[in-house]
């Protein structure tokens, strides 16, 4: 099999490597198609911490083509979406509606997937590793869904989909009629402003320095367009609304200083969600007294609050209605050889969301 290596530098390697023999609970996936996502960026630069090698990607769709003795959610020939985040369905989170939050991540994390031509043995990146052609992992990493949908559009469904969507509907479950300020355009920001339009908001603002990202919100349901290189973005949300701020503002970057303006952003009784994912050893300073007086709430948001056993199907179902854009957010398909390109073009604001497929 080909697969994308972290190996401890910004540059992935590329290069061919040997499946290691699945166990029981295994199941092997043919990948059809995987986003390239910021957070495999923050992987390869050291933002997120993770142990070299390690095969990076998260976010994929596929088909099944073997299953362990012990596997019981999936059989082979399903079509399946990887969840970044395992549901065990045994846990304490997966057992009280909060399979977002299951402990079987760091079990799977580590195990071992593949032998280098060194020696070494990969991990795959959250338990998964879709930066391949084929991918080795737990049953509980797996969702199996009923579409016709390409893999290109289902694999944004695996990470940037669910968590933008997710943040929207289920972590913040905006009203309709509601205003909301989304503070970072890419792809997740993006799935977060149709999440919002799908929930009804009267008015979307979207924030980001780069025009590709400011029109392509409007094309997903912004109403209006917020470039902080023109001036102070705080004070040009207050100006549009009066002063008032947004009933809801979702941070998608993960840096402090954006954290601080989302929760600025929020009018006095609103919601600030942090989307993005800050360094693991980073700070936040908000006003003591605001943060009383103001009676704002402020809400951290893992993979969108999402069970994905259901919510997985839940996305297919509005993509097929109509009601969510998936393919306008595939700004290209690339080849596994590109990924290094792929990278650069997201940290330069080229795409919202590059695919890498395998035909």
């Amino acid at each position: 099999m080909r697969a994308a290596i972290f190996t401890g530098t910004p540059e992935l390697s590329v290069e061919d490597v040997t499946a290691i023999e699945p166990g029981p609970s295994d199941v092997v996936v043919r990948i059809g198609a995987s986003g390239v996502c910021h957070s495999d960026v923050s992987a390869s630069n050291g933002t997120l911490p993770i142990p070299a090698p390690c095969i990076l990607g998260h976010e994929g769709a596929g088909i099944v083509e073997w299953a362990g003795s012990e596997v019981t959610r999936v059989k082979v020939g399903d079509q399946v979406i990887a969840s970044f985040v395992p549901a065990c369905g045994n846990c304490f989170y997966c057992l009280h509606g909060q399979s977002n939050l299951c402990t079987m991540g760091g079990e799977v994390m580590f195990t071992p997937r593949a032998t280098r031509g060194d020696g070494s043995t990969p991990a795959g990146f959250t338990g998964l590793g879709t930066f391949a052609d084929q991918m080795t992992c737990n049953q509980a990493s797996l969702v199996k869904i009923e579409t016709d949908l390409p893999d290109a559009q289902l694999a944004l469904i695996g990470c940037g989909v669910t968590t933008g969507v997710g943040a929207a509907l289920n972590t913040a479950k905006i009203v309709p009629g509601s205003t909301v300020a989304v503070i970072g355009c890419g792809g997740v920001g993006q799935a977060v402003i149709q999440g919002a339009r799908i929930a009804g908001a009267s008015r979307i603002f979207a924030i980001d320095p780069v025009e590709l990202k400011r029109k392509t919100a409007e094309v997903f349901g912004a109403t209006d367009l917020i470039d902080p290189g023109a001036g102070d973005a705080t004070a040009q949300l207050m100006e549009l609304t009066g002063g008032i701020g947004a009933d809801y503002a979702f941070e998608v970057i993960g840096l402090p200083e954006t954290i601080a303006q989302a929760y600025a952003m929020a009018r006095r009784g609103g919601t600030a969600v942090v989307v993005g994912m800050p360094k693991w050893d980073s700070q936040v300073t908000l006003p003591g007294f605001q943060l009383f007086y103001d009676e704002k709430k402020l809400l951290g948001c893992v993979y969108g609050s999402a069970q994905v056993r259901s919510d997985f199907q839940r996305f297919v179902d509005l993509v097929e209605t109509g009601r969510l854009d998936l393919g306008s957010m595939v700004s290209a398909e690339i080849g596994l050889d590109d990924v290094n390109d792929a990278f650069r073009a997201m940290q330069s604001g080229e795409v919202i969301r590059s695919v890498i497929t395998h035909v």
